[in-house]
């Protein structure tokens, strides 16, 4: 039986008094919203914090507000309350099934939209038990020196799978940090970097604590995920798309992202740009397919064969685009859920 280690718990009530416990515990201080990574990572000795500070009781961080002026979302809303919000079934679909697809529905009822925007990234060198990671020496990203990935880089190659993040950076989300020398803004497609083990921008002393989105009117978007089974598994590719259409259906605006294949999600930006101006028609569906299939470079350190795994993307990417078109795209996401683990 695997157990937690000790830790010193905190409960405050306000943003205030949460900062300041970061602030004066430093590093050694973590966030726990739901828990649903943290406290398994902590159990397996992948992260040990000398003090848990739980956000359960700051009612700032669990509010919804979406008008046509702007929209914010707590960082401690579910991702089952976002799931069920039939509000989200307009430009911003994608963020609905993407929180929809994260595990199992006991895991989204306790997960929340911070945590998933926050989750530790993912190796199967780095994934595994104490014991396990200790017969190997373990390895660069905790307590080792060694990526057993690739053993003659000095970067860490740990692979994000967030789920929300790629929905929410097609939807040209920010995210609002906080500290005790104050707040600031941050696109959310800049808070993460090219690094498994400094993988996010969010400083030890910053909370993160909601979610901005602008309007998105005319907007239309839409989440594919790859895993081994229909449910529970984390991606190991997922493809978030997001356009402006006008009224003759042609592209105005887009964004395409590409998550699970490098330590952060990638925005396709020649691909996005591509789109504009054009009508999503088979032709230009299969070019910026294409296009952003290109910068997905996965390496063997998740499920699936990596050069598989390269080659699906463009698929996966055409069935988002079609799904903004307009196709009926029930079949083959029924289809993906029941033959998943034949892959």
């Amino acid at each position: 039986m695997m157990r937690l280690p000790l830790f010193e718990f905190r409960a405050p009530r306000s943003i205030a008094e949460a900062v300041r416990i970061l602030d004066g515990e430093g590093p050694q201080a973590m966030p726990l919203a739901g828990g649903t990574d943290l406290l398994p990572n902590m159990k397996r000795r992948q992260q040990v914090p000398k003090t848990l500070m739980s956000l359960n009781r700051i009612s700032e961080l669990h509010g919804t507000e979406l008008n046509d002026s702007s929209s914010r979302l707590g960082a401690c809303v579910t991702l089952s309350e976002i799931a069920a919000d039939s509000r989200f079934c307009n430009g911003m679909t994608a963020l609905a099934q993407a929180a929809s697809f994260v595990a199992t529905p006991q895991i989204r009822n306790m997960a929340t939209l911070g945590g998933n925007l926050c989750l530790d990234t993912r190796c199967n060198y780095y994934n595994q038990n104490y014991e396990w990671r200790k017969s190997i020496g373990f390895c660069l990203k905790k307590d080792g020196d060694t990526c057993w990935v690739a053993p003659g880089s000095s970067k860490c190659m740990a692979v994000s799978s967030t789920d929300t993040a790629p929905a929410l950076m097609a939807l040209g989300a920010r995210v609002r940090l906080i500290s005790r020398l104050g707040e600031r803004e941050v696109p959310l497609a800049e808070l993460y970097q090219n690094d498994g083990i400094h993988y996010i921008r969010r400083q030890p002393n910053e909370l993160l604590t909601e979610v901005l989105l602008n309007p998105l009117p005319g907007w239309k978007s839409a989440y594919w995920k790859l895993r081994r089974r229909g449910s529970f598994d984390f991606p190991v590719l997922s493809v978030a798309a997001a356009a402006r259409l006008s009224a003759n259906n042609m592209v105005e605006e887009s964004r395409i992202v590409v998550g699970s294949v490098a330590c952060l999600p990638l925005v396709a930006a020649e691909a996005s740009k591509f789109l504009v101006g054009r009508p999503l028609n088979q032709d230009s569906i299969a070019a910026a397919a294409m296009l952003a299939a290109r910068i997905a470079k996965p390496l063997d350190n998740t499920d699936f064969d990596m050069t598989w795994r390269k080659r699906v993307t463009a698929e996966f990417v055409t069935y988002a685009l079609r799904e903004l078109r307009g196709d009926d795209m029930r079949g083959e996401r029924l289809l993906l859920t029941r033959h998943s683990s034949g892959f």
